[in-house]
């Protein structure tokens, strides 16, 4: 099997399914958000195995260490063969209890609740 050397970094995000277009992974580094070891890129830039890319992806912080290059995209089990990710635990991790995730849940056209409701979930929160 042909192996590459070096892959573009714009094509490499969208290969790995990082990025759904490949225009998106182009503007993410055009618009500086894509960095190598630490430097910002442009989307032209060679990647090699061992390079670690860092980028924000819905509100997270994203490291991956280059593993295998490929250029063509691929579907997603081996897309996670590609690369080794590095990245911090999430903050918006559901696993953990937050006060964002904790509300009570009326049915659908139920209506605001009354008095009466008001004091029965006042009472059951505490």
């Amino acid at each position: 099997m042909f192996e590459l050397e070096k892959v573009r970094v714009d094509k490499w995000l969208w290969s790995v399914r990082m990025f759904k277009t490949r225009t998106a992974a182009t503007d993410a580094c055009n618009s500086g958000k894509i960095k190598l070891d630490g430097t910002r890129i442009k989307p032209s830039q060679l990647v090699k195995i061992g390079d670690e890319l860092q980028f924000q992806q819905n509100g997270d912080i994203k490291i991956l260490k280059v593993i295998r290059l490929i250029d063509k995209r691929v579907g997603a089990p081996i897309a996670i063969t590609c690369y080794e990710d590095k990245s911090p635990p999430s903050i918006h991790d559901q696993s953990q209890p937050s006060f964002f995730y904790q509300y009570e849940i009326r049915d659908r056209g139920v209506g605001r609740p009354t008095k009466k409701d008001r004091r029965d979930i006042e009472r059951f929160k505490d």
